[in-house]
């Protein structure tokens, strides 16, 4: 798939100086990297002898040995597309190093020797080796009768694939404070790639992982970490097959700790996002600019990226996989909510809020955020005025759940009908929906008969009504109006001008829909436990009420039945689809081809491609169409790496035209990936 390259690191069985077996088993791994169609598949350190060899290393005899079984490699090579970074020791001049050669197409492009030797502890190379500190620029060593560039200023370039840059360092290279692979990335180089020997102690793993980790996030960069198995000599240390493929923060693949069989694990990485990370990262390119160091860029023909991709794409990038973070991030995002509502009631001096509830998950949320906001600064929860303001489609369902959630949480509570003032309003205008409706239920029986009237203008009519009634009240109590409009509604524009699109300080406004349910059911579950104020047992009754019940704006009138009628995922399409759609073009910058790449990964086969591209299709529109609204709106706070506010993150022109966004989803067929 395009803008992706596929690595891979392995952990061969190794035996101390047992040359042979290591350069079969090394082989086995390359050839499977290669029928997997990996670019690069990298290797343990010293692992062509053994990094436990120790005073052999200084034995000419292990040398040669060594050298001759990167010559097998090299031969071999030829018949494989992948490249490969293979560890051990050589003699240039009067010094013995420890270094990484890579090696394609039957040639060692370069050798890369390791920067930093530690001499501390159970380290002591510093006996056998020297430092790579000391090789000079430009440097060359001959290696199996050729030059090949040596020294620690070298990068990888694939011809036929320019994101894709590879650097090269050895072991503790990473643990120093400023590794090598920092002025790699900052020079360019997207995957780096770390040959380890690393013996196992207690509580080492996670460390690795955390230098990788913040390695990859901090250089927005592929980090490939590979430690050798336990073949290695026990004598006073034991290894533990250690490997792990970072990206931008986070594991893709690690390998089976412990391990004594031949392990490779393979993923594909995402150069595309990475690139574009750096891109709008400008701090990263000052960095950049003020450490700039010269490297000498080897090329090589990478092998094609296969057309099928190998990594996880989560169909709900807002939501994290497992459960115990999913559970820290809804208590974080209800206090990032809670701790910015109350700032803001602090710094206007108001103690009063007003809300509109209605019973659906948004006003929910709010109501939740305001009541909380109260505690923290000690105010009483009757100064949370909530206003349910039935209109021409709402339910006795809804309308129940608004009066429960007030009152449980302890709220002051009022109702404030706005049929009769929408009917009013409709028949100012000569709407035909309104004509000669004497009374509400005339109104509804017109609008039964006749659905097609239910327009916009009937729709928004009601918006606004309860806006105006929703400001006014705030001006009765010298209060402040709370929006309660979420981050997925803001991308599409599903909200009325100057209605529930304006409030005085917007909570959700960085919560998606996606993820908006999982706080609430998270302040059901754990947050009202520890709540001194309201009735617990009938708020958390309340809450899973209302998270059963269907999104609609309840503006068009019910079924006979007294239902919900209106959806309003029958009307967008599904906010799981949205939610991916908006993550994947801002939070990546993805193309259309790519953005419908990923979905039919992400989301498999429960929706078919023509599915995606016609929803894709509203997202854009709406996203476009819509920008003049998110261009005004009120204050709110930050949540997640995903903003929309045109003060911060998204500052976008209101006249921008989707036509060639709309162009590239129609004409995607699937065959680019």
């Amino acid at each position: 798939m395009r803008g992706f390259a596929r690595v891979s690191a392995a952990v061969p069985t190794s035996r101390v100086a047992d040359f042979d077996a290591n350069t079969n088993n090394t082989l086995t791994l390359w050839r499977e990297a290669d029928a997997l169609g990996s670019v690069i598949v990298v290797f343990p350190e010293l692992g062509l002898c053994g990094y436990s060899t120790r005073d052999l290393l200084q034995d000419q005899h292990l040398l040669e040995a060594s050298i001759a079984s990167l010559s097998v490699l090299v031969q071999a090579s030829s018949a494989l597309a992948t490249a490969a970074v293979v560890g051990l020791p050589l003699r240039v001049g009067g010094g013995l190093y420890n270094v990484a050669a890579f090696v394609h197409r039957g040639e060692v492009l370069g050798i890369v020797p390791k920067t930093y030797l530690p001499n501390y502890r159970e380290f002591e190379e510093t006996r056998w080796f020297r430092p790579g500190v000391e090789v000079p620029a430009e440097a060359t060593a001959n290696v199996l009768g050729a030059d090949v560039p040596f020294g620690t200023d070298l990068l990888f370039v694939a011809n036929n694939r320019p994101d894709l840059i590879i650097g090269l360092e050895v072991c503790e290279d990473y643990w120093v404070p400023v590794p090598p692979s920092t002025f790699q990335a900052m020079a360019g180089a997207t995957v780096l790639c770390n040959l380890s020997a690393s013996n196992f102690i207690v509580g080492k793993a996670e460390l690795r992982r955390l230098l990788a980790n913040s390695m990859s996030d901090r250089c927005k960069s592929t980090y490939v970490y590979v430690a050798a198995g336990p073949g290695e000599s026990s004598t006073d240390v034991a290894f533990d097959a250690d490997a792990a493929i970072s990206e931008n923060g986070r594991v893709l693949a690690e390998s089976e700790r412990f391990t004594r069989d031949n392990q490779l694990i393979t993923v594909d990485v995402d150069l595309e996002s990475l690139i574009h990370d750096r891109m709008t990262n400008n701090s990263f390119g000052d960095c950049a600019r003020e450490h700039r160091r010269s490297f000498r860029r080897v090329p090589f023909l990478a092998q094609e990226q296969p057309t099928d991709l190998l990594r996880e794409v989560s169909a709900h990038p807002f939501l994290p996989s497992n459960p115990d973070t999913l559970a820290r991030r809804a208590w974080e995002i209800f206090e990032i909510q809670t701790n910015a509502l109350a700032t803001r009631l602090a710094a206007t001096g108001m103690q009063q809020l007003v809300l509109g509830v209605s019973g659906g998950l948004d006003s929910t949320q709010a109501a939740l955020v305001a009541a909380a906001s109260l505690d923290q600064l000690g105010l009483p929860r009757e100064n949370l005025y909530c206003v349910t303001m039935p209109g021409l489609g709402t339910t006795d369902t809804t309308r129940s759940n608004a009066e429960t959630l007030a009152t449980s949480l302890g709220a002051k509570f009022v109702e404030i009908g706005i049929s009769e003032s929408s009917r009013v309003v409709l028949q100012a205008v000569n709407h035909p929906a309104a004509k000669d409706a004497a009374d509400v239920e005339a109104l509804l029986t017109q609008l039964r008969a006749q659905p097609e009237l239910g327009d916009v203008t009937l729709e928004n009519v009601q918006a606004r009504l309860r806006t105006l009634i929703l400001m006014t009240l705030a001006n009765a109590r010298a209060g402040l109006v709370v929006g309660t409009g979420d981050l997925s509604e803001k991308a599409l524009g599903w909200s009325t001008y100057a209605g529930d699109h304006i409030a005085m300080y917007d909570v959700n406004a960085g919560v998606p829909k996606t993820l908006i349910q999982f706080v609430i059911r998270w302040v059901a579950n754990k947050r009202v436990e520890t709540w001194t104020e309201g009735e617990k047992g009938a708020l958390r009754d309340t809450l899973f009420a209302i998270l059963d019940t269907p999104i609609s704006p309840e503006l068009l009138p019910p079924d006979p039945d007294g239902e919900i009628a209106q959806l309003t995922e029958s009307t967008i399409g599904p906010y799981e689809l949205h939610d991916f759609y908006l993550y994947q073009l801002v939070r990546h910058g993805a193309r259309p081809e790519r953005i419908l790449d990923l979905a039919q990964v992400a989301f498999a086969k429960r929706y078919t491609l023509a599915t995606h591209k016609q929803w894709l299709t509203t997202f854009y529109r709406r996203f476009f169409n819509n920008q003049f609204k998110r261009s005004c709106t009120a204050d709110g706070p930050k949540v997640g790496m995903v903003s929309l506010s045109p003060r911060g993150d998204w500052r976008m022109p209101s006249d921008a035209q989707v036509r060639s966004w709309l162009s590239a989803v129609e004409n995607y067929t699937g065959e680019e990936a």
